[in-house]
């Protein structure tokens, strides 16, 4: 199976955008939308969205949409929201998205979402139509975000001006404070059990204290490991908007689509920890087990506990 390619390193798109005529990176995002698009897996829709970034560490950043068989449609993953994910998960710190070109126009729950990125309006963005053929075309230009959205309602609202956003250093100083709660039976695995949970708590936890939840205060982080011990971590991301936060399930398996899965299936998903403040207003647990249930009905999925380590 062909390698599928998530991330461009800086000095690789430079020389991508020098072959082919360009005098930029920005110049040759657009070539690169129809092979995001191959990356999207939308079963349900089969529309097939692709979003390419230009990161601030000169980095090209792929996402692509997904969606997930048998369940709601609000918990399908857009492809705005993946490749900020992927920049979150995978970026040279601090870095910023620049620049975006995307194959559809960005809807507004991406719109949104995009906000979390601190001068997240002045992001810039391309619509690539679909008979685009990879040459420059004056008529193409980037517009900011700012111009798609008129009035609106973000960070500045509810957050203090110095308090940390999306794609930003987060700590949120959490530790472990309880045992193990155990769903399911662990399957296809090697080696100790005990060894699995411990490194799969610790990573989850990690991803809990990289969580940006400013709104709700109630952070979390998922880890999943693969048949082969791969381990994959996402953390829960918040909107101002609320409904466009993105659950830390679905930022786990935006690691893992990009992460070398190969495009397999979820079933390679074995096991899987979330890590959430005990009795926080803003649970994950139910919602987390319904989607890996749903993805890979044997992965084995446990919760642990967390708090603040200033309580």
């Amino acid at each position: 199976m062909e390698k599928q390619t998530f991330i461009i390193e800086a000095k690789e798109a430079e020389s991508m955008a020098k072959d082919l005529g360009f005098e930029t990176v920005v110049q040759l995002l657009p070539s690169l939308v129809k092979s995001a698009q191959k990356l999207a897996r939308p079963p349900i829709s089969k529309f097939h969205v692709g979003a390419v970034g230009l990161g601030s560490d000169g980095r090209v950043y792929f996402g692509g949409n997904l969606e997930f068989p048998y369940l709601p449609l609000h918990h399908s993953v857009h492809a705005e929201q993946f490749l900020i994910t992927n920049a979150n998960i995978n970026g040279e710190k601090p870095v910023w998205i620049s620049h975006i070109a995307v194959s559809a126009t960005p809807c507004g729950h991406c719109r949104q979402f995009m906000q979390e990125i601190r001068r997240g309006t002045d992001i810039k963005i391309m619509i690539i139509p679909a008979d685009y053929n990879g040459i420059q075309d004056s008529d193409l230009c980037f517009n900011p975000l700012s111009s798609m959205l008129s009035h609106p309602f973000g960070p500045p609202d509810l957050l203090e001006k110095d308090h940390p956003l999306l794609l930003e250093a987060h700590n949120n100083c959490l530790v472990l404070v309880d045992s193990v709660k155990r769903n399911g039976i662990l399957n296809g695995m090697q080696g100790e059990d005990e060894e699995v949970w411990i490194q799969l708590k610790n990573c989850a936890l990690e991803a809990a204290n990289k969580c940006h939840a400013p709104y709700s205060g109630c952070p979390s982080g998922v880890a999943l490991m693969d048949s082969a011990g791969k381990v994959y971590k996402g953390s829960y991301t918040e909107s101002a908007a609320y409904n466009p936060s993105l659950g830390p399930v679905q930022s786990a398996l935006i690691a893992y689509v990009s992460g070398g899965s190969g495009g397999g299936g979820y079933e390679k998903i074995v096991a899987g920890v979330l890590v959430e403040k005990k009795g926080a207003v803003i649970r994950q647990e139910s919602t987390a087990k319904l989607l890996l249930e749903a993805i890979s009905p044997k992965c084995d999925f446990r919760v642990f506990h967390c708090d603040s380590s200033m309580n």
